[in-house]
């Protein structure tokens, strides 16, 4: 892989790191000679994928989107207020790790209690209390179990505190590199039909939605406090098509339901006239550890 400057700031389920080589061999050829100068990402999560392309490939223009306020809320932060977010970040580290265990445990359910006492919307005016926000939702994201980012019922971040000795709470360097990239992004609290309403010329779309269950203890609400339907699914997909009718190079990731049932052609029959790989991945999160190891994801493109 590549040394990369800037690196995702977030854990993130399904984030695409480790799948960042094969995709290179994946991505169309006009984007690798330089034709293609927007990019888009609705499912923004971590951004693995934005970061490789917004480092090694000649794009003018990015367009970042998600539904989720405070992952919106940190990448605006990271982008407008990086130094001032970092002070915060370094309090928390330096508070964290002086700490035992018991106090650790202790210091992340206090500050998950704080956390769950607000709200926060990602489409209202930039609020210097976003700083505040966004250290917090970092260093919960850094420090709670597995990265998971799980909803209750009632909106609230449920995930237990996670077990690590030197978590990387804040990378000054990192956080000023993904700042530097952010400057060329325009972010966007929306769902993914706001490509339309974006779609310039020239453009590469990549789609990584919350994946379709492959079982029922897969589901976890992690992506935000909705959950995303086969009907979803199947309006993604007519806007994949809609886009491929624009002229604009698309590719999308699910999971892939023939790891349980061989016989499930739900993909298969949604995306049957584009290109379908199926391509092995460690999938990590997971409540239980035997309910983690390699699976099959599905990969679709408009271009071969």
């Amino acid at each position: 892989m590549k040394n990369l400057k800037a690196k995702p700031f977030l854990k993130w389920a399904g984030g695409k790191s480790q799948l960042l080589p094969f995709f290179e061999q994946l991505y169309p050829l006009e984007l690798k000679t330089g034709e293609i100068k927007n990019y888009y990402e609705p499912f923004l999560g971590s951004g693995a994928v934005f970061f490789w392309v917004a480092q090694n490939y000649d794009v003018d223009n990015f367009y970042l989107y998600d539904l989720n306020d405070d992952l919106i809320i940190a990448y605006m932060v990271v982008q407008k207020d990086v130094s001032r977010l970092i002070e915060v970040l370094q309090y928390y580290d330096a508070s964290y790790r002086r700490l035992g265990d018991f106090e650790r445990k202790e210091f992340f359910y206090n500050e998950r209690v704080i956390y769950n006492s607000k709200r926060f919307k990602a489409d209202s005016l930039y609020s210097e209390e976003w700083i505040k926000r966004a250290a917090s939702f970092i260093f919960l994201n850094r420090t709670c179990y597995n990265g998971l980012y799980r909803l209750n019922s009632k909106g609230e971040f449920n995930t237990p505190a996670g077990e690590y000795r030197n978590p990387e709470i804040c990378n000054r360097d990192n956080l000023l590199a993904v700042s530097e990239l952010l400057k060329r992004a325009i972010i966007k609290r929306a769902d993914f039909t706001a490509v339309l309403e974006d779609l310039k010329s020239s453009a590469f779309i990549y789609f990584d939605p919350p994946y379709r269950p492959i079982s029922k203890t897969s589901n976890f609400k992690s992506y935000y406090n909705n959950d995303f339907s086969d009907k979803d699914q199947e309006k993604l997909a007519d806007l994949f098509k809609e886009l491929d009718r624009c002229g604009a190079r698309v590719m999308l990731s699910n999971s892939d339901p023939k790891n349980i049932d061989p016989h499930d052609d739900f993909f298969d029959k949604l995306y049957g006239d584009f290109n379908i790989l199926r391509v092995c991945a460690k999938r990590s999160i997971n409540s239980k550890k035997e309910g983690r190891g390699y699976i099959n994801e599905i990969v679709v493109m408009n271009y071969s």
